[in-house]
């Protein structure tokens, strides 16, 4: 028969404390994944995928399979009721379409009012129009004339991206 020495019970609970004591600390994933929540929403708010307005409720664009990223330039937009230089109104778009046939002037002067007085040649000069979807093509033809006219060289137009597979 063994035995067992005076204090060893008192000691094995002691030692079981000490080992429980030591154990690694642990990872609070809560506030962890609070952060990186915050961060997604953060990202997704300021992201603006190089499109200038695309955003925009008032137009509806038509849709392209390009790859290419539009650059920062002047920005025409045709709405269904307006004509818009840079998001101020410049002209109706009825009193545009009924006008004689040609440019249109107040569009004219208001994109010339856009060049810098250090502005490049006039076949260097980008404008982008952005377009809705339900204009008439004759509208859409006077207003690019309209900004070769005013001496933009370069005209975009700006369309929603969709994948090449999809019909």
């Amino acid at each position: 028969m063994t035995r067992i020495p005076r204090g060893a019970a008192r000691f094995k609970w002691r030692r079981q404390r000490q080992e429980k004591a030591r154990r690694w600390p642990s990872l609070n994933l809560v506030a962890l994944m609070d952060v990186f929540t915050i961060l997604v929403f953060f990202f997704l708010v300021h992201s603006a995928d190089g499109a200038p307005e695309a955003h925009n409720r008032l137009v509806q664009l038509p849709e392209s399979v390009a790859t290419q990223q539009p650059r920062d330039t002047p920005v025409v937009m045709i709405t269904r009721n307006n004509i818009l230089v840079q998001g101020e109104p410049v002209a109706v778009v009825d009193t545009a379409m009924h006008a004689a046939r040609g440019e249109i002037e107040a569009l004219r002067t208001a994109l010339q009012a856009q060049l810098a007085p250090d502005a490049p040649a006039a076949a260097d000069r980008e404008v982008t129009i952005m377009g809705d979807r339900s204009i008439p093509f004759e509208l859409l033809n006077r207003v690019m004339q309209t900004c070769k006219r005013a001496g933009y060289g370069g005209i975009s137009l700006s369309v929603l991206q969709r994948s090449p597979g999809a019909g």
